[in-house]
């Protein structure tokens, strides 16, 4: 299994950006995609993730009106689209894998077997 995170960078504050993670590996259509950060000085943190099997989603209440995951399939990537950044969104962000047997949101983080190695984002005020 292997995953790859990118699309960081920085971005002024209200700004967007859209980050990706490629998966190969294992059977995309049969795993739960989720998507972490870790700030400096905090714990990590699980912002969202969806079920490849039944495409459900879930969000963290403090990023869900700003933060949307979503899928291409067919191109085996995950994508988290990321609006209205403040500079408290500034962390390495990661994407982790595990098979999808429940609600991707039920998921702790220990659960998660396979991660990506993160992209950096900054938000400027």
């Amino acid at each position: 299994v292997q995953l790859q995170a990118f699309g960081g960078g920085l971005v002024q504050a209200g700004g967007s950006l859209r980050l990706s993670c490629a998966a190969s590996g294992f059977t995309f259509d049969d795993y739960t995609i989720a998507w972490f950060r870790q700030a400096p000085g905090k714990e990590r943190e699980g912002l969202s993730c969806i079920n490849e099997i039944d495409g459900s989603t879930w969000h963290k209440d403090s990023v869900k009106d700003r933060f949307t995951v979503t899928a291409d399939n067919a191109k085996k990537t995950v994508f988290l689209q990321m609006n209205s950044l403040r500079p408290e969104d500034t962390a390495v962000y990661y994407c982790a894998a595990d098979r999808a047997f429940r609600y991707c949101g039920d998921y702790a983080e220990y659960e998660y077997d396979n991660w990506g190695q993160g992209t950096q984002v900054t938000v400027s005020s």
